[in-house]
């Protein structure tokens, strides 16, 4: 007896069915993943992270995109869409929508429990492959803690983590800092 194979979309497809859809959804390796509607805490934690980038950079040549946008991983195929994107410069888009970004220096993901170890796991090994990336924030959303992974060279990405709401990210890549107490500011229970 025949397995039956589930259909696998090409990159085309995926988009042409994810902009017009009413909710958004990754995709790698011919499939498309619903995203779940965010908690409160999540939707307060990454419009202050929002709120505090745009606040530095507002002056720069970087810009701080919502999670609305989507990025690609050229070099792996995933389209996905993190909490926030920055980029450096001219963006790079995949074509003329300009809904997909291809070269961001900075990414976060405000962890959620149902999301947690795809984007720790399978989905930071695909960040990695972005030559343009220097930065990526995990923010916990029922704790104070941010881990900052930074490349380095030779391909490799140093940790730097914080747990109090004194502390500070230095966030190299963009040249400004980023305090902790910002980024958890009216969190129900963590501020």
């Amino acid at each position: 007896m025949a397995t039956a194979t589930k259909p696998s979309l090409t990159p085309e497809q995926y988009l042409e069915i994810e902009r017009s859809a009413p909710e958004r959804s990754e995709f790698w390796n011919g499939e498309m993943f619903a995203l779940s509607g965010a908690s409160v805490r999540h939707g307060v934690i990454t419009g202050n992270i929002l709120a505090g980038l745009h606040a530095r950079l507002r002056e720069g040549p970087c810009r701080v995109f919502p999670p609305d946008l989507k990025i690609l991983v050229a070099p792996t195929g995933l389209f996905a869409y993190p909490d926030v994107v920055v980029v450096c410069g001219r963006p790079e888009y995949l074509d003329e929508v300009r809904d997909v970004v291809k070269n961001p220096i900075l990414l976060v993901e405000v962890l959620s429990p149902s999301t947690e170890a795809w984007d720790r796991g399978g989905k930071f090994a695909h960040y990695r492959q972005l030559p343009t990336l220097q930065e990526v924030l995990f923010v916990a959303q029922d704790e104070v803690r941010v881990e900052q992974y930074t490349r380095q060279e030779a391909a490799t990405w140093l940790l730097t983590e914080a747990s109090t709401l004194d502390a500070v990210i230095h966030v190299a890549s963009l040249g400004c800092v980023l305090p902790v107490a910002e980024i958890y500011a009216k969190v129900d229970g963590l501020d």
